[in-house]
C-alpha cells in the first residue's frame, strides 16, 4: 500500500491586517509555526481566528504584511497554488460520491495518474480506518466517520499544511472527545504541521503543543496550554483560559515585604518576585485556596476571612463562592464521600499560598 508521506514545513505570519469594509478583523499579527507543530488559534466568537486561517488558506481578501509557508511567500498566491488541506466545519463531501471516490476527488483534480490514486486513496482510509466502507456514501455514515473522510481527503494530497477549522463544532459531546483525541493521533502518526481553530478551551488544551489566543483581531499570548494557564499575560487571557479569580488594587513594598492591597483594603502577601509596586490585578485559580474552619493557621501565605454565599456540588469537587470583603471568591474543594462540607452562611478562612497569586498589569 502506498504511504501518505506529507512535508512537515514552518508557517511564517508577518504583521497581517486585513479588513472587511471599515470593520478590522486582523490586526498586525505576526507569529511562527514549527514544522509538524500541531497549533491552535483559539478564541471567542468575532475574535479573528477563523479569518486568520482562511487568510492562510487564501481564501477571502488578500491580507497586508506577508504569509509563508516553508519559505515562500504565498500571500498572494491562489488556494489551489498553496498546497495546504482545509477541514470545514460541515465536512463537504459530496453526497452523490462513494467515499472512495470522495477522498479521490483532490487527486483525479490534480491529474495523478490513475494507477497511483487506488494506493493513495487505500493508504488514507486505512489511516481512518474506514478502508472497509469505501463504497458507501455520506448519508450512510455517521458524523464521526464524515469527519474521518473529510480528513482522509485532506491528507490524501499529501499537503504542505493541515487547516482544520472547528471541525468537531458538529459532532455531540462524547464524539468530540474521541475525533480530537483521533485527529492528534494521526497528525503526530504524519507529522504534519496542523492549525486548529476552536473557541473550545478544552478541545485546545488537550490537542495544542502551543496556542495563540486572540481577542479583537490581536494575539494576546502565544504559548503552551500550561503557560498560558499558569502564565497568563492579561486579564482577558487569565479570564478565558479556565475560571480565575481576579481582583483589583495595587501593590505596595515596604521594607521587608510586599503585599496586594485590593480596592476594599484586603490584603494579600506576595513573594516579590518580578512584582512592581502599582496598580494591578491579582489572579488566582479557584483550586489554588483551600477552605478551613475559622481560626485554622496558614502554613504560608495568606488567611482571608469570609462566608459562603453559594455552594455547587460538582461530583469530584465542591465549587463554594466566598464573600471576602466586596469580593466574591471562587474555591474548589475536592469532594470525598462522607467528608464535612460547609454550607451556605458558614463563617469560613480561605488559605492561599503567596507563590500561587499573580498580578496582571493594571
Amino acid at each position: 500500500m502506498t504511504d501518505i508521506r506529507p512535508e512537515a514545513v514552518g508557517v511564517t505570519i508577518e504583521d497581517v491586517s486585513l479588513s472587511f469594509g471599515t470593520t478590522q478583523v486582523l490586526k498586525g499579527v505576526s507569529l511562527t509555526i514549527e514544522p509538524g507543530e500541531f497549533f491552535t488559534f483559539l478564541g471567542p466568537s468575532g475574535s479573528g481566528k477563523s479569518t486568520l486561517l482562511r487568510a492562510i488558506a487564501g481564501f477571502g481578501p488578500v491580507p497586508g504584511g506577508r504569509i509563508l509557508i516553508g519559505g515562500d511567500d504565498v500571500t498572494h498566491l491562489a488556494p489551489w497554488h498553496r498546497n495546504v488541506g482545509m477541514v470545514f466545519q460541515s465536512y463537504a463531501l459530496w453526497p452523490h460520491m462513494t467515499v472512495r471516490k470522495n477522498v479521490a476527488f483532490g487527486l483525479e483534480e490534480r491529474k495523478i495518474p490513475a494507477r497511483d490514486i487506488r494506493g493513495r486513496v487505500d493508504a488514507a482510509l486505512g489511516l481512518i480506518g474506514l478502508l472497509d466502507l469505501a463504497d458507501r456514501r455520506p448519508s450512510q455514515l455517521s458524523g464521526g466517520q464524515q469527519q474521518r473522510v473529510a480528513l482522509a481527503r485532506t491528507i490524501v494530497v499529501e499537503p504542505r499544511v493541515l487547516l482544520l477549522d472547528e471541525p468537531l463544532s458538529n459532532l455531540d459531546a462524547n464524539l468530540r472527545i474521541q475525533m480530537r483525541r483521533e485527529i492528534l493521533e494521526l497528525q503526530r502518526k504524519l507529522k504534519l504541521t496542523t492549525i486548529f481553530v476552536t473557541h473550545d478551551q478544552e478541545e485546545a488544551n488537550t490537542t495544542s503543543d502551543r496556542i495563540a489566543l486572540l481577542n479583537d483581531g490581536v494575539i494576546q499570548q502565544v504559548g503552551s496550554p500550561m503557560e498560558l494557564y499558569d502564565n497568563p499575560a492579561n486579564r482577558f487571557v487569565a479570564d478565558f483560559l479556565g475560571t480565575a479569580n481576579l481582583i483589583d488594587g495595587r501593590v505596595e513594598k515596604g521594607q521587608d515585604k510586599i503585599t496586594f492591597q485590593a480596592d476594599d483594603g484586603t490584603l494579600i502577601p506576595l513573594n516579590g518576585t518580578g512584582v512592581e509596586a502599582g496598580p494591578g490585578t491579582a489572579m488566582f485559580r479557584p483550586q489554588d485556596l483551600t477552605i478551613r474552619n475559622p481560626g485554622e493557621d496558614a502554613d504560608d501565605g495568606a488567611v482571608l476571612p469570609g462566608r459562603v454565599q453559594h455552594r455547587e456540588f460538582l461530583g469530584s469537587l465542591i465549587r463554594y463562592a466566598i464573600r471576602v470583603g466586596d469580593n466574591v471568591i471562587l474555591v474548589d474543594d475536592s469532594h470525598q464521600a462522607g467528608r464535612p462540607v460547609f454550607d451556605v452562611g458558614d463563617d469560613v478562612a480561605l488559605r492561599l499560598s503567596v507563590d500561587q497569586v499573580r498580578i496582571l498589569a493594571g
